[in-house]
């Protein structure tokens, strides 16, 4: 079977990291998701509203897992 080369390298690419785009975008959701769950923690607090200390923790905890996960998940061939 003879392929076009830019489709084969294509098919390569996407048999060494199956459905790259679409983890990235789920990775990033999520670290929206985190970054935006902070935010409306600090400004509860800055309003004089007690938020638990386990609840920021929580929050960080996913901010830096799905920073690592997308930077994790780069492509190394750029």
């Amino acid at each position: 079977m003879n392929l076009d080369p830019k489709v084969r390298q294509k098919l390569l690419k996407e048999s060494k990291t199956p459905f790259l785009g679409v983890r990235r975008l789920i990775w990033g959701a999520l670290l929206g998701s985190a970054l935006l769950g902070l935010i409306i923690m600090l400004s509860r607090t800055l309003g004089g509203e007690n938020v638990p200390l386990s609840d920021f923790g929580i929050q960080l905890l996913a901010l830096f897992l799905f920073s690592g996960l997308i930077y994790f998940d780069r492509s190394r061939s750029n």
